[in-house]
């Protein structure tokens, strides 16, 4: 994989997640080691319904690498996922999210090159979704750098703090990954965290979806529900799959033309 990157650009889209930040740390400084790219862009789309503790992560993350951020954000929809639903009167379903593609995938078009060398924080436990991504964007050189170390999403919560850097305040409050609050893609007991961390968002969404017709949950039977349909005691968020905001949600909704 390395030995055709001569002479390239390093791309890292840093997430403002544990996993993203320690791949893009490794690759540069496996770039100072071996000298793979004469430019390093390290590149962060800011949506707007993440944690506003994200900008403590981003600045502390800056520091560590020793290179600045590129902070981008898709005018289009303000950054905002709730412009996103609104504007295409849909949230989630089974063909998944829509906010990811639209939120991120334009500002990448016009970021990337073919010939970027591209970092993403995929970590051992997700190789199944690095060889989707792979196998969805033939054209991308992907440098799976946190597979190649053999490291966990808790390794790279270690290796941060290890650092000195404090986890985004996400992680402390116990969700898996630093998504938005209130991220579409999440199950009954997700939902039953996120009505007691951020009511206000839980609010939100509830109003939203009931607005749109988007039912986001199932119930005990496996029925789709609207979110103010939720049992408060519904569903257990440890025990539920683990979901990523991500360029799978981006392959996802183009693999059903959304």
């Amino acid at each position: 994989l390395l030995s055709k990157i001569m002479k390239k650009r390093l791309v890292c889209w840093f997430s403002c997640g544990a996993a993203s930040a320690v791949a893009t740390k490794l690759a540069i400084l496996e770039n100072q080691k071996r000298s793979l790219a004469d430019e390093v862009l390290i590149a962060y789309i800011k949506i707007k319904e993440e944690h506003p503790d994200n900008e403590r992560f981003l600045r502390d993350c800056e520091r560590w690498f020793n290179t600045p951020i590129v902070v981008l954000t898709n005018e289009k929809y303000g950054g905002s996922i709730v412009n996103v639903f609104n504007r295409l009167k849909f949230m989630s379903g089974v063909s998944g999210a829509p906010c990811t593609l639209h939120l991120k995938k334009e500002i990448r078009r016009k970021v990337q090159r073919p010939d970027d060398l591209q970092v993403l924080g995929y970590t051992v436990e997700e190789m199944n979704r690095a060889d989707r991504f792979i196998d969805a964007n033939a054209e991308a050189d992907l440098w799976p750098v946190l597979i190649e170390q053999g490291l966990t999403k808790n390794d790279c919560l270690a290796i941060i703090q290890n650092a000195g850097i404090a986890p985004p305040v996400m992680y402390k409050l116990g969700y898996r990954n630093n998504n938005c609050i209130g991220c579409v893609k999440g199950g009954a007991g997700y939902w039953n965290k996120i009505r007691v961390d951020f009511p206000e968002v839980f609010k939100q969404r509830c109003e939203q979806s009931r607005a749109i017709g988007a039912r986001l949950v199932r119930d005990a039977n496996g029925n789709r529900i609207f979110l103010d349909e939720l049992a408060p005691t519904a569903g257990k968020y440890p025990e539920e799959p683990d979901f990523q905001c991500g360029f799978m949600c981006e392959i996802v909704s183009k693999e059903n033309n959304l």
